[in-house]
C-alpha cells in the first residue's frame, strides 16, 4: 500500500525542488521540530537517497524558551535516527534589537549560512548545494498580507522565493493542513512553538484572526489567491529589477559615478525603474538594505522629480542624498 495523499504530495514537492541536482550533491534541511519542517525532513529522508543525494539536517536552538536546548538535542537525535548525515545542532544568540521575530530570523540564517559552508566528511570538501526550508503556502499568504499592511511595494508583496541562492522552499505550494496531516499519518508528534500562538506578534494575529476573517467573508481559497498574487508579482518584480540593473549599467558605462547620478537621465526613466536604481545606489553608498524603506526611496525620488530647493534626504546608515549641479549625490555623513 502506498503513502497517503498528504505524504505523497510533500514527497513529490521535494522531488520537484531537487530535480536539477546531481547524485552526490549535499542537501541540508532545516528542522525545528514543527509540523512543517518535520514533514519536509521526512520527505527528504525518503526522496533524497533515492536521488543519490547526500542528505544532512540542521536544527537551531534560539535559546528563547526554557528547555530549548533539550528540545533541540531531541530533534537532532531524531534526525540522526532518520539517517541524516551530518546533523548539526546549533545554538545561537538572538540580539535584543530590531524586534524578536526579525532578530531570531537573522540569527537563524547566520547559522544556516555557516553550516552550509562546512563540507561533510567524505565529500572531498564539497559544501551544501541546497538548504531546504519548510515554509508553506499559508506562510506565503501571511507574508503577502503583512507586506500589504505595511504599504510595501511589489517586491515585498511578492513574498518568499521558492528558490534564492542556496535556499529552497519546496512546500510553498502545500497547505499547512497537509503537513499536519502527513505528520499524523506518519506517527510524528510535532512540537508546537508557543510563540506561534502569542498574539503580541503581527504574524500570529494574521494567522489566527485575519486569515479566518477573510475566509469567512470571502469564502475558501483566500490563501491560495494570495500565494498566486505573490507568484505573479514576483515575476513582475524580477523583470523590473533586471531592467533597473541594465539601466544602472548604462549609467556606469556612460562614465557617471554611481555616487553622482545625472538628474535628467533619472527623470527620463519610468518610476518603477528609477526608484529601483535609486535604491541600489543608496545601498552601494552604505545604506543597510533591510533598513531602507519605501518612504526613504520616495524622499530621494522627490529630489529628482519634485525638487523645489530642498537640500537633502537623510537615509539609514548615515548616508545622505542631495542634489547639486544637476546630479544626485550619495555621501556618508
Amino acid at each position: 500500500m502506498g503513502p497517503s495523499a498528504a505524504v505523497a504530495d510533500i514527497r513529490n514537492a521535494v522531488r520537484a525542488s531537487l530535480a536539477d541536482l546531481t547524485a552526490g550533491d549535499v542537501v541540508l534541511v532545516a528542522c525545528s521540530g514543527g509540523a512543517d519542517s518535520l514533514a519536509l525532513a521526512a520527505a527528504l529522508a525518503f526522496a533524497g537517497p533515492r536521488l543519490g543525494l547526500r542528505c544532512g539536517a540542521v536544527t537551531v536552538d534560539h535559546g528563547l524558551q526554557p528547555g530549548s536546548d533539550e528540545r533541540a538535542a531531541a530533534i537532532a537525535g531524531l534526525l540522526v535516527d532518520w539517517k541524516f548525515d551530518p546533523v548539526y545542532n546549533i545554538a545561537v544568540t538572538v540580539a535584543d534589537t530590531g524586534g524578536p521575530e526579525a532578530a531570531a530570523r537573522a540569527a537563524r540564517y547566520r547559522a544556516l549560512d555557516e553550516v552550509a559552508r562546512r563540507p561533510p566528511r567524505d565529500t572531498d570538501g564539497q559544501p551544501a548545494t541546497a538548504v531546504l526550508l519548510g515554509h508553506t503556502l499559508d506562510d506565503q499568504a501571511e507574508t503577502v498580507l503583512l507586506g500589504l499592511a505595511r504599504g510595501a511595494g511589489a517586491r515585498s508583496l511578492s513574498g518568499m522565493a521558492a528558490r534564492r541562492g542556496l535556499y529552497r522552499r519546496p512546500l510553498l505550494g502545500i497547505r499547512r493542513i497537509t503537513t499536519l496531516t502527513a505528520c499524523a499519518e506518519l506517527g510524528f508528534d510535532p512540537w508546537s512553538d508557543p510563540h506561534n500562538d502569542d498574539l503580541r506578534f503581527a504574524r500570529v494575529r494574521v494567522r489566527h484572526q485575519v486569515m479566518p476573517a477573510l475566509a469567512a467573508a470571502l469564502g475558501p481559497g483566500v490563501a491560495e489567491a494570495l500565494a498566486r498574487t505573490a507568484r505573479l508579482l514576483r515575476a513582475d518584480a524580477d523583470c523590473l529589477d533586471d531592467l533597473a540593473f541594465a539601466e544602472s549599467g548604462q549609467l556606469r558605462g556612460a562614465g557617471s559615478d554611481p555616487a553622482g547620478l545625472d538628474v535628467r537621465w533619472l527623470a527620463s526613466l519610468p518610476e518603477a525603474i528609477r526608484t529601483r536604481l535609486l535604491r541600489e545606489a543608496a545601498v552601494m553608498a552604505g545604506c543597510p538594505a533591510g533598513a531602507l524603506t519605501a518612504s526613504h526611496v520616495q524622499q530621494v525620488d522627490e529630489l529628482v522629480t519634485c525638487w523645489h530647493g530642498q537640500r537633502w534626504a537623510d537615509l539609514p546608515g548615515r548616508v545622505r542624498a542631495s542634489r547639486r549641479d544637476g546630479k544626485l549625490w550619495f555621501t556618508s555623513r
